[in-house]
């Protein structure tokens, strides 16, 4: 996997991280930031080939 796959997965990683944290705080705002945040790398992720869902993200 090249450096602008591996940056990308981590982009996924870290929005799923922030949700998760969002959430768990239950704070609707940064719930919603991170929404978008995840919707982005995804949306970024697929555009490059990439199947996150296979990549072990849990996003898909």
């Amino acid at each position: 996997m090249n450096e602008v796959a591996e940056a990308l997965l981590a982009r996924v990683r870290k929005a799923q991280a922030e949700l998760a944290a969002a959430v768990s705080a239950g704070d609707a705002y940064a719930v919603a930031v991170a929404e978008d945040e995840l919707d982005d790398a995804v949306r970024l992720a697929r555009r490059h080939g990439l199947d996150v869902e296979a990549a072990g993200t849990g996003e898909g």
